[in-house]
C-alpha cells in the first residue's frame, strides 16, 4: 500500500503595522519536484524579484491560498487576532486543492493560530524556512495589489506611497481628509483623529 504522502505548509502574514486595509496571510506547500530558487523573506526583497517569485509560486506551489480579515474584524478583535483568524483561513483554504488539510503548519513568528493540525511557530521563519518565505511573499504581493486598489478608489491618501503605513506624509493626509472607510478606527493615530473630531 503506497504511503499518504505528508504535506507541510508555511504560513505568513502581510500588513499588521498599517492604519488602513485587511490584513492578509498565505499558506503554502511546495512541491519538491519543482523547487523555487531565491526564496526568502519578503521584505528582503525587491519589489521586482516579489513579483517573479509570486509568479513562480502560483505556478509550482503544491497548493497556495491567500486569506483576509477585514478591517471591521481587525477593530473587533484587535490586530492579533484578526491576523491569527486570516492565517486560519488561509491554512484552511489549502483543502480545496489538497483535498484535505496539511499534516502541518509552519507559522511565522512566536504565536499560533487556532488548527486542529500539528503546528509550530518559528522565530524569523521567513528567513529560515522556504513555505514560510513563499507566503510572505504571497501575502506581501497580494496585499500590496490591493493597495493598489485603495489608491485608485481613495487617491487622496495617496496609499501606492506608503502603503497605509504611519508615515508623516500619511498622518498629514489622514489628518486633513479624516479617516476613509478603510482605515482601521482602533489604531492609535485613526483612534485619536476620532476622538478629536
Amino acid at each position: 500500500m503506497r504511503a499518504v504522502e505528508q504535506w507541510i505548509c508555511g504560513v505568513d502574514e502581510a500588513g499588521r503595522g498599517p492604519l488602513a486595509g485587511p490584513v492578509f496571510a498565505a499558506a503554502v506547500v511546495l512541491d519538491p519536484d519543482k523547487p523555487i530558487d531565491g526564496l526568502k523573506d519578503s521584505k528582503k526583497l525587491s519589489a521586482k524579484k516579489r513579483d517573479s517569485l509570486y509568479e513562480q509560486i502560483l505556478l509550482n506551489a503544491k497548493a497556495y491560498s491567500v486569506a483576509v480579515a477585514s478591517v471591521h474584524e481587525i477593530d473587533e478583535l484587535n490586530i492579533l487576532w484578526a491576523t491569527m483568524l486570516a492565517m486560519q483561513r488561509a491554512v484552511h483554504g489549502l483543502a480545496s486543492s489538497l483535498g484535505r488539510l496539511p499534516d502541518k503548519a509552519l507559522i511565522d513568528g512566536n504565536r499560533c493560530p487556532n488548527l486542529d493540525i500539528e503546528m509550530e511557530a518559528i522565530v524569523q521563519g521567513d528567513a529560515l524556512v522556504a513555505e514560510i518565505s513563499a507566503a510572505s511573499i504571497l501575502a506581501k504581493v497580494s496585499r500590496d495589489r490591493h493597495m493598489l486598489k485603495l489608491d485608485e478608489i481613495y487617491p487622496q491618501y495617496q496609499f501606492a506611497k506608503h502603503m497605509a503605513y504611519p508615515t508623516a506624509l500619511h498622518i498629514q493626509l489622514l489628518n486633513q481628509y479624516g479617516p476613509s472607510p478603510e482605515h482601521r478606527r482602533s489604531f492609535g493615530p485613526v483612534k485619536q483623529l476620532l476622538q478629536s473630531i
